[in-house]
């Protein structure tokens, strides 16, 4: 190879490279850009160590996350003494499953029954147990999702594919910073005899906020 192809090659590798980067650039969201620029400000000053960083991101999303509240969901559907615990004092009752054995303070579970559907907002900012449910959803946070759900509950939930009966009540509940709430949904019918391991792979993020179902036996065995 002529160091004239050499060069030209290098060109070639960094023009993809350079595109690939834009390409990725285009898919982020403007808030997610700012935190990109942000962090890479904070790690150049020296204000903050990537390490720490990765690890954190890292233990968000392997480590916290819906999978913990899922536990907590098909243990309630099992054991009777659990579920009246888990609605009596959710923080302590949820503690054992979380990362290091804790879920955080003053969290509050409220079930779904077929009187009652209960759907979870911050109409706020974005307060949300992120020690049990992860990383809250980017439509949680948008203003459309945080005013239109106190204003019109069952045609958000229309949208979401969530069909509550006239007769049911809709309970909005409003999570702070000094409560956060997680759904407890009903469970699927068809589910009798199954081990607490195979109920929590029912259990969706969205149906312990209330904008979703679990996943029917029938879904889960397509």
């Amino acid at each position: 190879m002529t160091a004239h192809d050499h060069d030209h090659d290098h060109d070639h590798h960094d023009h993809r490279h350079g595109h690939d980067h834009d390409h990725e650039a285009s898919e982020l969201s403007e808030t997610e850009l700012r935190v990109r620029a942000l962090q890479t400000i904070l790690v150049e000053k020296g204000y903050a160590d990537q390490a720490a960083l990765d690890a954190i991101v890292e233990t968000y999303e392997t480590k916290i996350g819906p999978h913990i509240g899922a536990r907590i969901v098909a243990r309630a559907w099992t054991d009777p003494a659990f579920k009246q615990a888990l609605l009596s004092d959710a923080t302590k009752a949820a503690a054992p499953f979380g990362y290091k054995g804790d879920v955080g303070d003053h969290l509050v579970a409220v079930e779904n029954t077929p009187d009652r559907h209960n759907v979870v907002v911050c109409t706020l900012c974005s307060c949300y147990p992120w020690d049990v449910l992860g990383l809250p959803p980017v439509w949680y946070k948008s203003f459309a999702y945080r005013s239109r759900v106190v204003k019109e509950p069952r045609a958000v939930l229309g949208e979401f594919g969530v069909s509550v009966p006239e007769k049911a009540e809709v309970r909005v509940w409003d999570s702070t910073a000094e409560v956060r709430y997680m759904v407890v949904p009903a469970r699927p019918s068809g589910t009798e005899g199954w081990s607490e391991d195979r109920l929590a792979q029912l259990v969706t993020r969205d149906s312990m906020i209330g904008t979703g179902t679990p996943t029917s036996p029938a879904e889960r065995c397509a």
